[in-house]
């Protein structure tokens, strides 16, 4: 009687338990269901770092254009006036050292034509900071740029020390030691800034034909050319302030138009 309950209860723990068979089955499972859900998780992640740029970037314009109205001119150097001249002035547009995963290509005959000025001036003015978060002095030293002392952006520090010398591949996005503001995939914010004050931007990059023409004076992305036929260089944007981001990719072509190709995922605070 008592080998008859033993077996019946050994009978009874095979029957639960699993074959290997069985086990192999459900680590399909798992396997398939995962390989299904990774592209659904990346995508809400790309969305949720393209929401947080269009963010920063809005905080950012707003940010310049609160300067504005207080000081009556843009939060820009004497010396990036003077740069500037009678036109408009871009920051961001950094060669390769400057951000490692930001690879700008420019039209043949214009290589090598763009600002070698990053944006730290810009956020040292704007964040009333008189030293970056390295103890380096910043432009704004004695707070000469911005003496009412008012922090008009309020944005994420990185903590990440950018050195030319050695710079990461990806930094992360926030405003790093030295000052740059970065995309969350660690490339440097674009902005231009209508020096001339004619309610008018004309970005570095986006003012090119190549680029912005859609159709003879109209442009893509809002922005419109007033020369005859827009056949120069002169696409603009009826504002005062332009900010963007190369996205996801951290690319800009110069030889494609602005809808296509590695252009496409830029996020621009003027669409």
């Amino acid at each position: 009687m008592k080998n008859s309950r033993n077996a019946a209860r050994q009978s009874s723990g095979l029957r639960k338990a699993f074959t290997l068979i069985e086990l192999l089955v459900v680590i399909a499972i798992i396997g398939i269901l995962a390989a299904m859900l990774l592209p659904v998780l990346a995508a809400a992640k790309k969305k949720a770092l393209v929401m947080r740029a269009k963010t920063d970037i809005q905080g950012l314009v707003t940010a310049i254009q609160s300067y504005d109205q207080d000081y009556g001119r843009f939060p820009v150097t004497k010396p990036e006036q003077a740069d500037a001249g009678t036109g408009d002035f871009t920051c961001g547009l950094v060669p390769t050292p400057h951000s490692p995963a930001l690879t700008p290509t420019w039209p043949a005959g214009s290589a090598g034509n763009y600002s070698f000025s990053n944006n730290s001036n810009v956020v040292a003015i704007l964040m009333k900071w008189t030293t970056y978060p390295n103890g380096t002095p910043t432009a704004n030293a004695g707070n000469v740029y911005n003496p009412k002392q008012v922090g008009y952006l309020n944005a994420k520090l990185s903590g990440y020390n950018y050195d030319p010398s050695a710079p990461q591949a990806n930094p992360p996005g926030g405003v790093d030691n030295t000052g740059i503001y970065r995309d969350p995939w660690g490339n440097p914010y674009i902005i231009t800034m209508d020096l001339s004050y004619d309610d008018k931007c004309s970005d570095l990059f986006y003012s090119q034909k190549q680029l912005s023409q859609q159709s003879g004076q109209v442009g893509f992305n809002g922005l419109s050319n007033p020369d005859a036929g827009g056949t120069t260089d002169n696409f603009l944007f009826h504002g005062k302030v332009m900010v963007w981001s190369a996205g996801p990719d951290g690319q800009f072509d110069g030889n494609q138009t602005a809808n296509q190709g590695v252009n496409k995922d830029n996020i621009l605070s003027w669409q």
